[in-house]
């Protein structure tokens, strides 16, 4: 059984705990945060269980050239790429706002602490984990500082190799043992052909000891409630207002409708999973009951015959007879009691066989 912890207060996560479904506003609040307590409020309406944004000391983040180059991008919020990512940037006040907001709501928020300060901010506000984007997957020092405040963590893998991962689960673990690793490519939207479902089981053979999930820039819903079905215990989608707005990440996001059909749809995937016991079912007695084939003669037989296989036959039968599977069973055995032609074979009537009738 996969390791389970408690992801946020009173959730857990992995095993057979419900899939934890994370709303990424990211940064598609427009830098508007009316927006984003719009978008708080719907991820909360649609069902999801975390509101997400992404926070960065920009300083920290970027070296100078890169806040300086020009920015011409028709999703351009400023004249340089500086300008464009204050735009988007939230306060630490506007944080405390936003939070305080989706505990009203009662839906848990975090953030990607994108920077070393930003995750510093974050642990002082007491997010219940930390979320570590792809881009900063393979920053070890980043990582290693982050698995030490303790708190439990969700990381991305996009952009990274198998190698890196291990490396990745290596430098965690010695310091956390409450982490998700994401399965996820890096491109928006994501071409179907680039997703590789297939890392999903590839990552729980490597790391059997903690939950594994999926982080999702496609369009649609149908990918990501796949990976569920494969044994994802997280998934965090991008979601959007309207998908016509300024930004890159709007055409890889889910509006509202989607949204809330993608939360229906892994609960229902969830209880459809079921458990890995075959077995006849109470829900499938009336089907057996009205079309369930057991043994019947296909000759007469008198009583003190012992029985051959050329003698049986498997038919839909009243009364129901020995069970259709058991026909090998009765072959070598001696019938106690005349048995007509075409009549149920029942146990009563085999000697030795035993009472093994199926309800």
């Amino acid at each position: 059984m996969p390791l389970t912890f408690e992801l946020c207060p009173g959730r857990m996560v992995g095993g057979n705990h419900p899939c934890f479904i994370i709303a990424e506003i990211g940064q598609n609040h427009q830098g508007d945060i009316k927006i984003a307590k719009e978008m708080i409020k719907m991820a909360k309406d649609c069902g999801a269980d975390c509101a997400k944004f992404q926070k960065s000391n920009l300083a920290c983040r970027f070296n100078k050239q890169a806040l300086e180059r020009p920015y011409n991008s028709k999703n351009s919020w400023g004249k340089t790429y500086g300008d464009h990512k204050r735009h988007l940037e939230f306060s630490h006040e506007q944080y405390r706002e936003l939070q305080k907001y989706a505990t009203e709501l009662g839906i848990f928020f975090t953030a990607s602490g994108m920077d070393e300060m930003a995750v510093r901010f974050l642990d002082e506000i007491n997010v219940p984990f930390f979320k570590v984007a792809s881009a900063d997957t393979n920053n070890f020092p980043y990582l290693e500082e982050t698995a030490k405040k303790g708190r439990p963590m969700v990381v991305s893998s996009g952009m990274q190799s198998m190698e890196t991962m291990l490396q990745v689960y290596k430098i965690i673990k010695k310091q956390n043992e409450n982490f998700v690793i994401l399965q996820c490519t890096s491109t928006y939207p994501l071409d179907p052909a680039d997703v590789h479902l297939r890392v999903i089981p590839e990552y729980q053979k490597e790391f059997p000891d903690i939950p594994i999930g999926y982080s999702g820039h496609e369009s649609g819903i149908y990918i990501s409630v796949a990976a569920v079905a494969l044994g994802a215990k997280v998934i965090e989608r991008h979601v959007t207002l309207d998908k016509t707005w300024k930004g890159s990440d709007h055409a890889a996001s889910l509006e509202p409708s989607e949204l809330a059909e993608l939360v229906r749809s892994i609960r229902l995937v969830e209880r459809a999973l079921g458990s890995g016991v075959k077995q006849m079912l109470p829900c499938e007695k009336p089907c057996h009951d009205k079309l369930g084939k057991s043994v019947v003669a296909k000759v007469k037989i008198p009583r003190g015959t012992v029985l051959t296989l050329d003698m049986l036959a498997v038919k839909v039968a009243e009364p129901m007879g020995v069970a259709a599977e058991d026909i090998f069973q009765l072959v070598g055995k001696t019938v106690t009691e005349d048995i007509e032609e075409d009549e149920s074979v029942v146990p009563e009537l085999v000697d030795s066989y035993g009472k093994k009738a199926k309800c």
